[in-house]
């Protein structure tokens, strides 16, 4: 497998908008990646097995967050629970049903790279996995040296949060699009995303 890129953000930044090809399933690129990638990511699929099959065996598309966006969360959860004085959690410990219903978010139905999104200027709205929770996907192409949409792709994921007026929402880019396993498409969020959408602390803090 051949990634041509050019560094940014990440080593995930995608510059020339190839759509990339792994030899394997969703799951099984996720657990090829460099340490300190997808490691929290990993943890969390570990304790959900429904997930780690439907990662496996299912047609999906996959925003895919790194460990960056899972340490944010963890961090201000604790912060949190110290100023209530209350014991650090961490992945390991935080309740099953809350994180099923977060890492639904990320995995839409069916295998779509952003050829699907292209037609859709103001975006549209697709059903995750298991509660069909509606999230919107955009798509856009930046600019670069002095060409207009001569630039990267870029996919924002949004979580709407069931509310029709959009500064309610919860929205994050990607830093990488268009990496294509052989049961679905995998984007992957910049690391400044937030875990959870921001749900994460108000859902595990018990």
């Amino acid at each position: 497998m051949t990634f041509t890129a050019c560094k940014k953000d990440s080593e995930y930044y995608d510059y020339n908008n190839n759509v990339k090809e792994f030899n394997g399933t969703v799951l099984k690129y996720l657990e090829a990646q460099p340490p300190n990638t997808f490691d929290s990511l990993l943890l969390v699929l570990n304790r959900l097995p429904d997930l780690k099959d439907t990662l496996t065996n299912q047609s999906i598309t996959f925003f895919a967050p790194t460990n960056a966006s899972f340490q944010a969360a963890i961090k201000n959860l604790n912060i949190l629970r110290k100023d209530q004085g209350k014991t650090p959690l961490y992945l390991k410990d935080c309740d099953l049903s809350q994180l099923d219903i977060l890492m639904c978010r990320y995995i839409i139905r069916g295998s779509r790279t952003t050829e699907a999104y292209a037609p859709f200027a103001d975006g549209i709205l697709y059903t995750s996995v298991k509660y069909a929770y509606p999230m919107h996907i955009q798509y856009s192409r930046l600019n670069a040296s002095g060409f207009v949409d001569g630039g990267p792709q870029s996919i924002t994921y949004s979580d709407p949060k069931n509310n029709i007026f959009e500064k309610y929402w919860q929205r994050s880019s990607t830093n990488a699009v268009n990496i294509k396993a052989k049961n679905g498409v995998i984007n992957i969020l910049a690391p400044l995303h937030d875990y959870g959408f921001n749900e994460f602390v108000s859902r595990v803090n018990n």
